[in-house]
């Protein structure tokens, strides 16, 4: 594998916004359309029960990879034949900082999986202690939306294809990259219940995706918006398979706010630290691979 130099660069044109991000106050008053319960077919349980697994190898201290944590981030070694690597990028809001977290993410129906053991979850998006997390999900059964839900079932329990009725309604269609914008709150504390949402541009408004409440079963005390990949080497180029798959893919995160004593602002430096300032290409597979920090710990992108 051909060792490239970490890059965090100017952004990438093609994560350009041509549409400002929705108003979080915005109605809240339908529901997504096309959301359903997911069957448990073979492939889709094989992407559940690696994501689950990724989630429980990292929990607690090691899943930060703060820089602050010597020996806490992944190495740049060759895989081994099967192994699959997980590595993530992006920015962690901390514990105490929010009660609500929203953003706006690209899509890419063109990104085509095609090994049952890489996966891309990019980008996810989970604020501290809720309930869900929403995942943008491409694995070699399609390309989805999860609501992950973190305080029942531990899976995913609403999923919307990405397809064209998709496209129209969650996503604005006036150039640039596909993307859509979703937002979490905590409607009441006391029982820990969160709602999920997605913008639908049709209607200039909030349609929710799914509620729960409870415990949040994750194990770690932060929310996260970042880019996640589950990736082994294709023995022709010693790359993550992604990294051919998704050449012509931009992974972005715009206008990640938090919610704190009822006010949205920006993400900061103060309260959603990135996960690495110099985050090593070689340790995601991809030597191509760029990471932009686009914005004050609001905006990142991941291209090549």
């Amino acid at each position: 594998m051909t060792l490239a130099a970490p890059a965090t660069a100017t952004a990438h044109p093609a994560a350009a916004r041509t549409t400002p991000p929705p108003s979080p106050t915005a109605p809240h008053t339908g529901v997504v359309a096309g959301a359903r319960t997911p069957a448990r077919t073979p492939g889709r349980a094989h992407a559940v029960r690696t994501f689950l697994a990724g989630r429980r190898a990292v929990s607690g201290p090691a899943w930060t990879h703060h820089p602050r944590i010597p020996g806490s981030r992944p190495t740049a070694s060759a895989p081994r034949a099967g192994q699959v690597t997980h590595n993530w990028w992006g920015v962690f809001p901390q514990p105490g900082t929010h009660d609500g977290i929203m953003a706006t993410h690209t899509v890419d129906p063109s990104y085509k999986v095609t090994d049952a053991d890489n996966v891309t979850y990019a980008p996810t998006t989970k604020a501290q202690n809720s309930c869900m997390e929403v995942v943008t999900a491409y694995t070699n059964t399609g390309n989805e939306i999860w609501a992950w839900d973190w305080c029942g079932t531990v899976g995913p329990a609403k999923t919307v294809p990405i397809d064209g009725n998709f496209l129209k309604n969650y996503t604005p269609g006036q150039g640039g990259p596909a993307a859509y914008s979703v937002q979490m709150v905590q409607d009441d504390a006391a029982a820990n219940r969160w709602s999920a949402y997605l913008y639908n541009y049709r209607t200039a408004a909030w349609d929710l995706l799914f509620q729960q409440s409870g415990t949040d079963q994750s194990g770690l005390d932060h929310g996260w918006d970042m880019f996640e990949i589950y990736a082994s080497p294709n023995p022709a180029t010693g790359e993550g398979y992604y990294c051919t798959e998704a050449r012509n893919t931009t992974f972005d995160s715009s206008a990640v706010q938090l919610r704190s004593n009822g006010a949205w602002k920006p993400a900061s430096p103060s309260d959603s630290p990135w996960t690495d300032t110099n985050p090593d290409p070689n340790a995601f597979l991809c030597p191509p691979l760029k990471f932009v920090q686009a914005g004050a710990n609001d905006h990142w992108t991941v291209h090549q």
